[in-house]
């Protein structure tokens, strides 16, 4: 997604003047509801109505919304049906000796295990996929400054963050122009392009970091970053929704109890 970064979608979705407290609120309650869960319905249902809030409320292209959970949900998929074919359990509807050592089977429970395993994950990733796409990282960093975390590592998290920026311009830029003198036409030139690219991005951005360093000296720089964050209003229509949504989502936990699929 070099084209469009996550930021870039942050800072332009219909909820980015919502204030930055309930958004972190509902994302980071829905996580915690995520893990709390022993059933797969409510992380399901959390995942449901976070999907529909980002593309619906914040308007974010849905082409976009569905790339951001193709390698999760290709690791989640990959990760279920271990857990399925290596639970074990008494209903038994397939199994197979492939070793003396190594048995695999389908069983009620395991599908049970998957299933759970995998909405949680949904669930999970939808919650900080609302966080990311709705909340830019300036405000998150303000919260965080809010809340009294410690300056250096306020300070060392905004320096990674810009460094990530940095590095991935430089990236993009020496593989455009590779890719204009065709460097990724052969095999072998596409394993030559791609270790000089991963050499050159490392120069660029040991260079920038020592600009970054003058910079900050020229700036009288005395070990805290200027940090200009919005003040937003908590509106009342925001923050009944994020209420509405945790407490409905909580009796969704507890009257789902330990509900199982088979």
């Amino acid at each position: 997604m070099f084209e469009e970064l996550l930021e870039d979608i942050a800072q332009k979705n219909a909820l980015r003047e919502v204030n930055p407290y309930l958004k972190l609120t509902a994302g980071l309650g829905a996580l915690i509801l995520c893990l709390l869960s022993s059933s797969f319905i409510p992380p399901l249902c959390i995942a449901v109505v976070l999907a529909a809030s980002v593309l619906f409320l914040a308007k974010v292209d849905a082409r976009t919304y569905a790339e951001l959970f193709i390698l999760p949900l290709s690791f989640a998929v990959m990760s279920v049906a271990a857990v399925i074919l290596i639970t074990g359990g008494q209903d038994v509807f397939w199994h197979c000796d492939l070793l003396p050592w190594l048995s695999l089977s389908v069983t009620r429970e395991s599908i049970n295990q998957g299933v759970y395993v995998f909405c949680r994950v949904l669930g999970g990733m939808s919650a900080m996929c609302f966080i990311a796409l709705t909340t830019p990282m300036t405000d998150i960093f303000s919260v965080f400054r809010r809340l009294r975390m410690p300056e250096a590592v306020l300070d060392l998290m905004m320096i990674i963050y810009r460094t990530i920026f940095i590095l991935l311009d430089q990236v993009v830029q020496i593989y455009s122009a590779q890719v204009m003198r065709l460097g990724y036409s052969t095999y072998r030139e596409s394993i030559q392009s791609f270790a000089t690219l991963c050499g050159a991005a490392f120069i660029a951005s040991w260079d920038a970091g020592d600009d970054l360093v003058r910079a900050m000296d020229a700036r009288c720089y005395a070990g805290k970053f200027a940090l200009l964050g919005e003040n937003r209003p908590v509106e009342r229509l925001p923050c009944l929704a994020v209420v509405a949504f945790l407490t409905l989502s909580a009796v969704v936990v507890m009257a789902a109890g330990s509900f199982t699929l088979l």
